[in-house]
């Protein structure tokens, strides 16, 4: 044999120089033996030669020699596993190659190469265990340093790309075209450069063997050595994880839905959040249409929809993979109309869901309205396959959701559809919550400046708190209220009432009565004129109302027959003026603690007539008490007056200690109101305080006009003494100006009066009953600008008539001035 022959035999699989040689003739005999071959099977020449094959290898291998000369007589070679007996009859494995070897001279005689196999990782298996790894299900191949294809076995097949031989020479981009194949060869060198392997790569796509089912395979590469440690080329396997990756895909979809749908409690943006949320992973268009009285908030009959013809919904969300969503014939807000018998009217009328795996290429879109021009067939808008699934929740149906998808994609199954119902009927139930916060938010709007106030208003006369607690806690509207309204000279007035009812009719209700209240108290009345002009308004606004059901099948609320009670407090007197209409009285609590239920005269509820309202007035402690409260705190029938247990369980909690005058009040609610209360409640606390000398000044003038320099001598004095110089010029001007308006136009004496707290007060009082007035002077007048000018440096001006005449008042804010 030339050097030629042996060195073309021996490179394949291992070097010579490691082998075994030894000689068989053409039946198998050995006619030549080696020092290699004697070290390895202990042999001498000898004992070897003239002995055949069969009795050098193990019981199962010496079997088949005559397969094995026969195999390479046909083919020219053999390579496989084998085991050999030494002479000692010791077991070795070995790899053998055996090639025909043609000297011309007489019959081929066969070349028989032997390296052992004990030193080389895994190769000391078993050879029928490797040939079951030729049989493994696992696709495994080959690939020279060129990345062509050496060896495969038959399980690759089943992935395309031909059988094993013909993949021989090939590389994967050659019979996968339609694969990311630059990917998976980027790492199979990486692989052959580092050595480091590669495990559990995923690739996703379309194989030739399967154009129209994404498929989903893991692949590991491993890099193949030679006995000195070079790279040959890369071992991978491949295995089929299609079903696997898309129960993933599918439960990272529905894990997607929970976490994006739903976020807000807008209706179009929850239907917008699942058309994205689907996009392009799972379909390739997809509309949302709702009917027009869940967009409202109204509230819809249960089960699927009856004899609707045609079905008209409002287009509210879509999504396209494709840019522009050209498959749209209908826009977001527009309506969509679908025609009589179509799979979308079926679904909303069966309320079950409508797949179609393959569209008829000539059917039409279902839309009845769809604009002139946009006319167009599935085919022509690219579609291929569709889901329709109703949106469903607590019983009711509120529109559909159409999911298409184009080619190539492949068509929907029976299990798209069950995930595509699973993440509707969560988007369903959001969907609903929206509507029902619409409904209710559509009415809060309506009467959000009626409300009540959202945080009473700093001011000197008392230090107050407020709770509230309304029968309908979902919507938090009722027919109680409070408020605290600032009036002239640092007073304030205190209101609690309630209108009857509850809800949406009673808040609307109450928030006119307040706005009524607000307006009549900037009038500076006392307690029971209020009380009897907010009657008479009751009253002429009931009139003027149409009796009867309202348009939603509910009671009209109104104002008439509400009740009221009105508290104003002085802290410069330390005395409080209040009255009451058909509303329970005060109670008040005195600094020592104890506590007295003020005999008010119960007047009629407004609108109903009936005596006039009689005011009470009272001297107050600074740090007294006042409690106002609707009767919902205690009673619950429709009685105005407490019942001695309800007195005695309201002075039990007002007697308990708190920290603060805030959770005072919180505890008196909590501890006499159950959590979910058939009444609203109102409840008021307010504590008195007093503004001292240190915060008032007063001097009685003579109605003479020399005396409007020495007034504003004396309010600049008393600015000094307060630290407002920066107010001194603004206040001389008011002092001068209304000074000299008493003077000029009426008769007797006259006060000036400061008041220093939150704002510095200016008041005039004198002892007539004419209004002043406010006009523009021409520029030919000598006078009559007095009061533009006083309005013009105060924050506020205003007239306030007492028993024994009138006081104008003016008011400039002392916020940013330190003194």
């Amino acid at each position: 044999m030339s050097a030629h022959e042996e060195h073309h035999v021996a490179r394949p699989r291992f070097d010579v120089a490691d082998a075994a040689p030894l000689l068989l003739d053409a039946r198998g005999v050995v006619t030549s033996w080696t020092g290699a071959a004697r070290r390895l099977l202990v042999y001498s020449a000898a004992e070897a030669v003239g002995r055949g094959l069969a009795d050098l290898l193990g019981e199962r291998d010496a079997a088949r020699v005559p397969e094995l000369v026969e195999h390479c007589r046909a083919h020219g070679g053999w390579a496989g596993l084998l085991t050999v007996r030494t002479r000692d009859g010791r077991p070795v494995s070995v790899m053998a190659r055996l090639v025909r070897a043609e000297d011309g001279a007489g019959p081929a005689r066969l070349l028989l190469l032997l390296s052992e196999l004990s030193g080389a990782a895994g190769w000391d298996l078993d050879r029928g265990m490797l040939e079951q790894l030729v049989q493994s299900p696992i696709g495994i191949a080959i690939v020279d340093r060129d990345l062509r294809y050496v060896w495969s076995n038959e399980a690759l097949t089943q992935f395309g790309g031909g059988s094993p031989h013909q993949r021989l020479g090939l590389r994967i981009s050659d019979i996968q075209p339609g694969l990311d194949t630059d990917r998976m060869e980027d790492r199979m060198r990486h692989v052959l450069e580092t050595g480091e392997p590669v495990t559990g790569y995923e690739h996703v796509g379309y194989l030739r063997s399967a154009p129209h089912r994404e498929t989903a395979h893991m692949m590991s590469f491993t890099r193949l050595e030679d006995e000195h440690g070079q790279p040959v080329g890369v071992y991978y396997t491949v295995v089929d994880i299609t079903e696997l990756h898309r129960a993933r895909r599918r439960q990272a979809l529905l894990d997607r839905g929970g976490e994006h749908i739903g976020r807000s409690l807008d209706i179009m943006r929850t239907a917008q959040e699942l058309a994205d949320v689907v996009v392009p992973g799972f379909a390739d268009f997809v509309t949302v249409d709702l009917l027009e009285p869940v967009l409202r908030g109204a509230e819809l009959a249960p089960g699927p929809l009856r004899d609707v013809d045609p079905l008209r919904l409002r287009r509210v969300a879509q999504r396209s993979a494709q840019a522009n969503v050209p498959e749209a014939v209908v826009t977001i807000g527009q309506t969509a109309a679908y025609a009589a018998g179509s799979p979308p009217v079926r679904c909303l009328s069966t309320g079950t869901s409508w797949h179609e795996e393959r569209l008829d290429p000539l059917a039409r879109e279902w839309a009845t309205n769809v604009p002139e021009g946009k006319e167009a067939t599935f085919v022509e808008l690219g579609l291929h396959s569709v889901l329709i699934v109703p949106l469903r929740a607590r019983g009711i149906t509120l529109g559909i959701t159409l999911f298409y998808r184009r080619h190539p994609q492949e068509p929907f199954d029976e299990d798209d559809l069950a995930l595509a119902e699973d993440i509707v009927s969560r988007a369903a139930v959001c969907v609903d919550n929206a509507r029902r916060y619409t409904r209710e938010r559509l009415s809060a709007l309506v009467l959000q400046r009626n409300l009540l106030p959202r945080r009473l208003p700093e001011q000197d006369a008392v230090e107050a708190a407020a709770c509230y607690r309304p029968a309908d806690e979902l919507t938090g509207l009722g027919g109680d209220w409070y408020d605290l309204i600032m009036l002239s000279g640092a007073r304030v007035a205190l209101v609690v009432g309630e209108v009857l009812g509850h809800g949406i009719q009673a808040a609307a209700a109450m928030g006119r009565l307040r706005t009524a209240v607000d307006t009549l108290a900037a009038l500076d009345l006392p307690p029971d004129e209020v009380l009897g002009h907010l009657d008479d308004l009751v009253a002429r606004s009931a009139s003027e109302e149409v009796t009867g059901a309202d348009p939603e099948g509910g009671d009209e609320a109104g104002t008439l027959g509400a009740g009221c009670l009105y508290v104003v407090y002085d802290p410069v007197e330390g005395r409080c003026g209040m009255a009451a209409a058909g509303h329970p009285a005060p109670v008040l609590i005195a600094p020592d603690g104890s506590i007295t239920f003020i005999e008010l005269p119960q007047g009629p509820p407004l609108g109903v007539g009936g005596p006039p309202f009689e005011a009470v007035e009272l001297a107050l402690e600074e740090g007294s008490t006042l409690v106002l409260h609707t009767d919902g705190l205690l009673t619950h029938s429709t009685q105005q007056h407490f019942a001695d247990a309800d007195r005695d369980r309201l002075r039990a909690a007002l007697e308990r200690p708190a920290p603060s005058l805030e959770l005072r009040c919180q505890d008196v609610v909590d501890a006499l109101v159950p959590a979910g209360p058939h009444d609203d409640v109102a409840l008021l606390m307010a504590r008195t305080r007093r503004l001292d000398a240190e915060h008032v000044a007063s001097w009685d003038l003579p109605a003479a006009p020399e005396v409007v320099a020495d007034a504003r001598r004396s309010a600049t004095r008393q600015l000094a003494q307060w630290g407002l110089k920066e107010l001194t010029f603004s206040t001389e001007l008011v002092v001068s100006e209304l000074v000299t308006n008493a003077i000029r136009h009426s008769a007797g004496p006259i006060r000036l009066r400061l008041i220093r707290g939150h704002a510095l007060v200016c008041e005039v009082f004198d002892g007539s009953a004419t209004a002043p007035h406010l006009r523009h002077a021409r520029t030919t007048d000598e006078g009559g600008r007095g009061l533009l000018l006083v309005s013009q440096v105060a924050d506020r001006w205003g007239t306030r008539f007492v028993p024994d005449g009138k006081i104008i008042w003016a008011e400039q804010s002392l916020a940013g001035h330190t003194g």
